[in-house]
């Protein structure tokens, strides 16, 4: 019952506790700079420092994402009538074939549907400003309170709780550094070779294609999934052949299987080791409850929560049980 209370509560009540979520992770990440800088300069002066390397990093983030969607976008509605036309085809193929379903998608999933769902993912882009407003606001007073709130916690609370709660978000700071770092490599890589393979293909747009392999490469699976889904239907679209489309797929799922699944576990070794069912379950979960940006938070929250239970001798088994680690749980 208190775990149900809990998800209705931060569903009910995402408006409030998202912003405070990314906040969090933003300061876990740029703490050591505003560290490093008010250990040279006056606090407020590196307060400014920081939040403004924050606020260039987002609206360059930002830019580059808007500009490859929006690319996509535009050429969907300015191609709609044919990618209509070549949906009504495939469409009749397969109820041919005996495969009703297709009607039934058919009544409900077209390229109108299509064109309708990615212009309502632009308007609500464009009202996730105040969101980051707020995120913004929730940074500059968190970092103001790091350390009043470090030495209070020591004051306050028993030498054995406050230890957990220290070296406990010490350490999940550290694993949300590395767990950026990481991810923002092998999203890097992968849009590079999402980029390659499109020229080498011909297939139309192949810088945004990269750019949007490297933005959904920060969601686990679904992410990686869509990247790789939506190349392959333009491609379908664009070479009306299914043949040259199932090269395209086949070969990005090559990409990702082996970034995902082989380059990426090893560079982030047994510290960022969880669970792929914990993963994917936390991705789900936190889509559900907070929509696009929970799908990101979902893996550092799982981390988080996996790291406190670390901390504690009566949760570390919890811990073990979903960590994807060597050996993790076994004696000596």
């Amino acid at each position: 019952m208190a775990a149900i209370a809990v998800v209705a509560t931060l569903y009910l009540l995402a408006v409030i506790f998202a912003p405070v979520a990314c906040a969090l992770f933003i300061i876990a990440i740029v703490w050591p700079m505003q560290r490093l800088l008010q250990s040279h300069l006056p606090q407020m002066l590196a307060l400014a420092l920081v939040v403004g390397v924050i606020f260039v990093v987002f609206v360059l983030f930002a830019s580059v994402v808007g500009w490859g969607f929006g690319r996509i976008a535009r050429s969907l509605i300015s191609d709609a009538p044919r990618f209509q036309m070549l949906y009504d085809q495939a469409t009749i193929w397969l109820e041919g074939h005996g495969i009703v379903v297709a009607g039934i998608w058919g009544e409900h999933f077209n390229v109108r549907w299509a064109v309708g769902m990615l212009q309502g993912l632009t308007a609500r882009l464009n009202t996730m400003i105040s969101f980051w407003l707020v995120v913004l606001v929730y940074v500059l007073l968190g970092l103001l309170e790091v350390r009043p709130l470090s030495r209070k916690i020591r004051t306050v609370m028993s030498a054995e709780t406050a230890r957990i709660l220290i070296t406990g978000c010490s350490v999940t700071a550290s694993k949300f550094r590395r767990y950026i770092l990481i991810r923002t490599i092998m999203s890097i890589v992968t849009g590079a070779m999402v980029w390659v393979l499109a020229l080498s293909f011909g297939l139309q747009f192949a810088a945004e294609w990269g750019v949007i392999a490297f933005t959904l490469n920060y969601i686990p699976f679904i992410g990686s999934f869509i990247a790789t889904l939506l190349p392959t239907l333009y491609a379908l679209a664009q070479f009306e052949s299914v043949q040259a489309a199932l090269i395209v797929f086949v070969c990005l799922n090559i990409i990702q299987f082996v970034i995902g699944s082989y380059i990426e576990p090893r560079v982030a070794g047994n510290a960022l080791a969880v669970s792929s069912f914990i993963v994917l379950f936390s991705v789900f979960l936190w889509t559900f409850l907070w929509g696009l940006f929970g799908s990101f938070i979902g893996v550092p929250i799982t981390i988080a929560i996996l790291t406190f239970c670390e901390q504690s001798p009566a949760t570390r088994w919890l811990a073990d049980l979903q960590s994807a680690k060597e050996g993790a749980g076994q004696g000596p």
